[in-house]
């Protein structure tokens, strides 16, 4: 994790990502931002942003909106929400950014997931559509075929 050969503070360090993911996977849907995250564990933003890309791969931000998307699919999957109002409920502010980040992860936009949501998941028992509906991080997303 850091340059430190001291195993103890070496896991406490490990325990403070640990908890500022938790504390994403918990509050996703609430105004957080890399410099609260820090806060709450006693980091600079700068050092949470590097430890935690070396620990978990990605960068909180990169994180949190995973976290938003994911929630997001199951709303639009749920049918009962228009794509801005499963942008707010999520805790995104911007409609844009989200469909951006919701392309990008997904590989088709907010719109057009949620029209093709029943089709997709058609004979999938529910107990493995979470797994196979997560969006695919770090933008590895298949690219859509022409129809």
């Amino acid at each position: 994790m850091t340059s430190r050969t001291d195993p103890a503070e070496h896991l406490s360090d490990l325990a403070r990502l640990r908890r500022v993911k938790d504390r994403i996977d918990r509050e996703y849907a609430q105004p957080l931002d890399v410099e609260a995250l820090a806060r709450g564990v006693h980091m600079s933003a700068g050092h949470l942003s590097r430890e935690f890309r070396r620990a978990y791969g990605e960068p909180p931000y990169g994180y949190l909106m995973t976290r938003r998307i994911e929630r997001a699919m199951a709303l639009l999957r749920r049918g009962d929400l228009s794509v801005t109002e499963a942008c707010f409920e999520v805790g995104c502010s911007s409609l844009g950014t989200f469909s951006s980040k919701f392309t990008e992860l997904v590989g088709v936009p907010p719109s057009v997931y949620k029209r093709e949501a029943d089709d997709s998941r058609a004979g999938i028992p529910s107990c493995l559509e979470k797994q196979v509906t997560r969006p695919v991080r770090n933008r590895e997303a298949p690219t859509r075929k022409p129809d």
